[in-house]
């Protein structure tokens, strides 16, 4: 059997999030499998790096699959591309090493999340960023993002119910770049809990708002109170830009 690598982007506007679901719930998953079924011409199970939640796009998300089928490497994202919505592409396609895991192999993810800071909304990017009317302070905001830096236990920043071993986690950079009205904040880590990033997000809007200050949020660092941190904002700023092993 091979074991391809795969490299996708896609919209997920119109998905259920990347896992695949019932079938009456579209998923990335489950497009990919029927696409790479009907090539290889025998069941498909794909195996992500990361589970993108609904709504939330990727520039740079990895998959792989075994196969017996003989198709070229080299041919795999045209004729993939042929068959999948044009909301979803496949830029590359690698032969890996058999016992390679996208999930497990994977050492850090980057991902962006793209605010649209002006009093007026864009209807061209309303799919792709979350409006936020307010003026925002950057300098404030990147003051806190220090506080996240680092490895923590960010409990304060994980989802209610979030099952997990453990909620320590390492961030390598937490980066905030204002191209006004466009806010964009890259955050790397060698992994993320259930809506992490989204929190993390919404608590730092909130010290651009003035609702909190940096020092809050490395109170909230320490502490690990979800019910103190800020908000969990809305899917469609959210992208997967990276995956790396």
């Amino acid at each position: 059997m091979r074991n391809i690598k795969v490299l996708v982007e896609y919209d997920g506007t119109n998905y259920h999030g990347f896992q695949r679901q019932t079938e009456e719930l579209p998923t990335i998953q489950q497009s990919l499998e029927e696409t790479l079924e009907q090539l290889t011409k025998h069941p498909v199970s794909i195996i992500g790096a990361g589970r993108t939640d609904a709504g939330v796009h990727a520039r740079g998300q990895v998959i792989n699959f075994r196969t017996n089928c003989s198709i070229p490497v080299d041919k795999l994202p045209l004729a993939m591309n042929r068959l999948l919505p044009n909301d979803i592409a496949i830029l590359a396609a690698e032969e890996a090493d058999e016992p390679f895991h996208a999930q497990f192999r994977a050492k850090r993810k980057v991902y962006k999340y793209h605010i649209y800071n002006s009093r007026l909304p864009s209807v061209f990017d309303r799919l792709y960023s979350y409006h936020v009317p307010q003026k925002l302070c950057i300098d404030r905001m990147s003051e806190a993002a220090s506080y996240i830096v680092g490895e923590h236990d960010f409990s304060a920043f994980k989802a209610a119910g979030a099952k997990t071993k453990t909620s320590v986690r390492t961030v390598y950079r937490l980066e905030i770049d204002c191209h006004s009205p466009h806010i964009y904040l890259t955050i790397e880590g060698n992994g993320f809990l259930y809506n992490m990033v989204r929190i993390v997000t919404g608590t730092l809007l909130y010290v651009g708002k003035g609702k909190l200050t940096p020092d809050d949020v490395r109170r909230f660092v320490e502490t690990g109170k979800r019910e103190e941190a800020g908000p969990t904002v809305p899917p469609q700023g959210l992208c997967l830009m990276e995956v790396i092993y």
